[in-house]
């Protein structure tokens, strides 16, 4: 018996919905936003179930490409950015490696070294790559947490470093302008989780869509991705 599919029970057509999904992670765009664009070409969706279908098939989307994902280089850049949820600050520990692959993303109620920990113990879990050098700002938790967890690794901390995980944070915090959907820490790691996902396809580390223009290759994996789950 094949597979139920994800989108069994769904009223509306996976291509509908994938792409509500793809504009929203992709573009600067309110689930308003999508509502009105998809009214336009005739799809009568209320903004409610748009963001149902984000929360749904992100995280399904981004599974089913994980072993299309190219593995990350052995330089890592660290640094924590924040973002509000639901009016309450919240610390966003991120990753990028050489070739700016986003490595992961963790969303958390602190910034200490439980989180940092956390954090490095979820890629390293996930990803089964060590980095050969990590750095990082001068934040005293992560020489104890990098000693614990990845001691063959060369710890770097020097002022401008760590630039590029920076310059990526700042694309992050203008996709974040717009979005209403950062409710509580669970939505707001799979939007950006999502973010993340789609980043990387658009920067090619995935090997997925690697036929397509440049232009259309981020739609061109969501329609392959659909047909897997």
């Amino acid at each position: 018996m094949p597979a139920k599919s994800a989108f069994a029970g769904f009223r509306f057509p996976p291509e509908v919905i994938v792409v509500a999904v793809r504009w929203y992670l992709r573009f600067n765009l309110s689930y308003r936003d999508i509502e009105e664009l998809l009214v336009e070409r005739g799809v009568e969706v209320d903004h409610v179930t748009v963001y149902r279908w984000v929360q749904r098939f992100t995280p399904l989307l981004a599974d089913a490409a994980r072993f299309r994902r190219h593995p990350p280089g052995d330089r890592w850049y660290v640094d924590e950015t924040y973002v509000k949820v639901t009016g309450v600050w919240r610390y966003v520990y991120r990753a990028v490696d050489q070739y700016g692959q986003v490595i992961d993303v963790l969303v958390s109620a602190r910034r200490d070294a439980a989180a940092a920990r956390r954090f490095f113990r979820r890629v390293l879990s996930t990803l089964k790559v060590t980095p050969v050098e990590v750095v990082t700002d001068a934040a005293p938790v992560y020489a104890g947490v990098l000693d614990e967890l990845v001691p063959s690794a060369w710890h770097h901390v020097e002022r401008y470093a760590n630039n590029p995980i920076e310059a990526d944070h700042s694309q992050l915090k203008h996709r974040l302008k717009p979005m209403r959907g950062l409710r509580n820490d669970r939505t707001a790691q799979t939007i950006l989780t999502g973010h993340a996902f789609v980043q990387n396809l658009r920067r090619g580390h995935y090997e997925l869509a690697t036929d397509a223009p440049p232009a259309t290759r981020v739609a061109a994996a969501f329609a392959e991705l659909a047909r897997a789950i």
